[in-house]
């Protein structure tokens, strides 16, 4: 009944319908390998120490983001919705452990929505919309003091990476308009809602007791 109050919708991932289109096109595939050869880079090469348990909260934060995702309270016609806060996980893996490990998580995350919801037209397209969109979310992580505004920027640099893909692959939804002012308005039509969810959400929970208890746990 409440979920019917607030018109939430449940989508279930199209898995294979999802891999198909993933794996139809070869340029497709091929940038997705160079993105797990960049999260071994990324572990390889950088200061990013992940142990069992670090690996297991992100692990958690990447599944519950999806899940959330999975519920829509608004849904664009070409692409993007309103979610139930489904980066509200990534932005607070950030704010926990820091930007490495929230790009790292932010990317998995990318990947993953990728893979059970791919809209592709160009390799381009692909890493600004599923990977540097979502790696953007741990930008967060640079204002541990301050989690709204570290919300605002991280979501900020989603919307510039769905912005410049709308100009650069998708101009002709514009019908006539400005490709620049229309993805300026299209995006930010879900992702301020989205948003305003997230920093209402991140200022209720305890940050920094929970903070405190898995700093003792490690």
């Amino acid at each position: 009944m409440l979920l019917n109050i607030f018109n939430f919708k449940f989508k279930a991932p199209k898995a294979l319908e999802s891999l198909g289109t993933v794996f139809s096109d070869p340029k497709i595939y091929i940038t997705l390998l160079c993105l797990v050869g960049l999260v071994v880079a990324l572990l390889a090469f950088r200061k990013i120490k992940l142990d069992a348990k670090t690996m297991t909260y992100v692990g958690i934060a990447i599944a519950l983001g999806t899940i959330l995702k999975m519920f829509t309270i608004m849904k664009m016609p070409n692409g993007g919705s309103v979610t139930l806060g489904s980066m509200i996980p990534i932005i607070f893996i950030a704010y926990i452990y820091g930007p490495r490990v929230g790009f790292l998580g932010g990317l998995l995350f990318g990947i993953i929505d990728l893979l059970l919801g791919a809209y592709v037209v160009h390799p381009l397209q692909l890493l600004l919309d599923y990977t540097f969109a979502f790696m953007s979310l741990g930008l967060a992580g640079y204002f541990r003091n301050n989690i709204t505004l570290g919300s605002f920027v991280a979501i900020l640099g989603r919307y510039i990476c769905h912005i410049l893909s709308g100009v650069i692959f998708f101009a002709e939804y514009a019908n006539g308009q400005n490709p620049l002012l229309y993805s300026l308005i299209y995006n930010s039509t879900y992702l301020v809602p989205e948003l305003i969810i997230t920093v209402v959400v991140l200022n209720i929970l305890p940050l920094k007791r929970i903070q405190s208890n898995l700093a003792r746990s490690h």
